[in-house]
């Protein structure tokens, strides 16, 4: 249970980081808006540093292998989530937002630096499985789901930050390829701002919110138990049930980091979606910030499930 506490008290610290972009918004020394800076320096700086500093490790049959279970639990979960949004829909009368923030997890923002400093940075290498697959269905089935044309989103897909970190830092792991001691430390130097960067951005967006109205509104709560309990709950089961066939030597925490970006808040990116393609962006930024908040109490609880169920 160490991991699921380690994972509470490191929630805990990246909430305050947020409060404090909370804070200097609510006191007027920055606008929300000036979040976007930051914002861009997480994605295209921060993020792709730690994702190619990631892949700066010897490439061995096991490491190859668990990618390759990474891959698989990250396709499963999105092939598995379309399905269940699919089956949901007419029930539950689940708009496009919805739909698409249930699907679509903060797997960049929040799971990167949670897993750096939970497991550790050899351990980032896995999450650029789930970062790739959830990246490309987003900007393929994801556009399209909130009414979006499809044409021009492969272009979008090779020119993410992340997509080309990934190849870069793929292309090195298998050429065995070690970047230099100086531009090393750099990366990594560079990497290791993306925690409390993009905590403070998070927390800038919430500071133009009025709590008191999203907390008010009763169609979130639904969106979050699904999001944040009723599929990582699940995917914790299934994967605590894999990871004991002994399919990997290190499939408990292979797959412990896709249970992490399968159980964080909405994906960010719905609200971004939903002003392009004219949706009510308003209610997808009352999802985000409500699955935020909640996080910090269900991501820990479902570590937790998941190492209790593993240990059966």
């Amino acid at each position: 249970m160490a991991l699921s506490g380690l994972l509470a008290e490191q929630i805990i610290v990246m909430f305050l980081t947020m409060a404090v972009g909370y804070a200097v918004v609510k006191l007027g020394l920055f606008r929300s808006e000036d979040s976007r800076v930051i914002s861009n320096m997480v994605v295209y700086i921060c993020s792709p540093c730690v994702i190619v500093n990631s892949f700066q490790i010897d490439m061995t049959p096991d490491k190859v292998q668990g990618l390759l279970l990474a891959m698989t639990a990250a396709v499963a979960v999105h092939a598995v989530l379309i399905i269940l949004v699919k089956l949901l829909e007419k029930p539950l009368g689940l708009t496009s937002i919805e739909k698409a923030s249930v699907i679509y997890s903060n797997a960049g923002y929040l799971v990167i630096p949670l897993v750096d400093v939970v497991l550790g940075e050899e351990w980032v290498f896995y999450t650029t499985a789930y970062i790739l697959v959830q990246t490309i269905l987003i900007w393929t089935h994801g556009v399209r789901l909130l009414g979006g044309e499809s044409e021009g989103n492969y272009r979008k897909i090779l020119r993410n930050p992340n997509i080309i970190a990934t190849a870069i830092g793929l292309t090195l792991f298998l050429t065995k390829i070690r970047i230099p001691s100086i531009p090393a430390s750099c990366i990594e130097g560079v990497g290791d701002m993306i925690s409390p960067a993009s905590m403070l951005v998070i927390g800038m967006i919430i500071g133009k919110v009025k709590l008191g109205q999203v907390f008010r509104k009763k169609r979130p709560y639904l969106i979050c138990f699904l999001r944040l309990i009723v599929v990582p709950v699940l995917a914790a089961a299934v994967f605590a049930w894999v990871g004991r066939m002994g399919i990997h030597k290190d499939a408990e925490y292979i797959l412990m980091v896709s249970l992490i970006a399968t159980s964080a808040p909405a994906a960010a990116m719905i609200t971004q979606l939903s002003q392009i393609y004219h949706k009510d962006e308003q209610y997808a930024s009352v999802i985000n910030v409500m699955s935020v908040l909640f996080c910090i109490i269900t991501m820990p609880a479902v570590v937790m499930l998941y190492e209790f169920l593993y240990m059966l």
